[in-house]
């Protein structure tokens, strides 16, 4: 049995903040084992034009991500909820291995069981070249 992910659906306002900046903490930690024990063994996501099915896949896509996407830093906002849906809009910035900048923003739509584990992740994502003095995340 898989332990509970507090806070828990139906999510109110308070607990729906709580959650999204949980998992902005996770994700700004880099670590790929940390995000993905918060979504379910059998977990779908959509990130941009990838698909993944499972926690093994989502570790697998994050540590490739953090190896491209050198000093990732995250903002998520709560948009919406509803029982056991979330909406987050969010922007992160990050470098490549050539120094260019990046900031990548858009939009997350999440979907919770009852244990609080994210059992599915709809993200759309467009990424704008920016220079390394207009970077809004420090």
């Amino acid at each position: 049995m898989t332990a509970a992910r507090p806070p828990l659906p139906p999510f109110t306002e308070e607990s729906a903040r709580a959650k999204v900046q949980a998992a902005e903490g996770a994700w700004n930690s880099r670590d790929p084992e940390r995000v993905a024990l918060a979504y379910t063994e059998d977990s779908v996501w959509r990130n941009r034009d990838r698909f993944l099915t499972g926690r093994a896949e989502i570790r697998a896509f994050l540590a490739d991500k953090w190896r491209r996407e050198l000093d990732y830093r995250l903002r998520k906002e709560l948009w919406a909820y509803t029982g056991n849906r979330i909406s987050v809009r969010f922007e992160y910035e990050w470098h490549d291995t050539a120094g260019r900048w990046w900031r990548s923003h858009g939009n997350e739509q999440w979907e919770f069981d009852g244990n609080g584990l994210m059992s599915r992740r709809e993200a759309a994502v467009n990424d704008v070249p920016i220079a390394e003095a207009d970077r809004r995340l420090r």
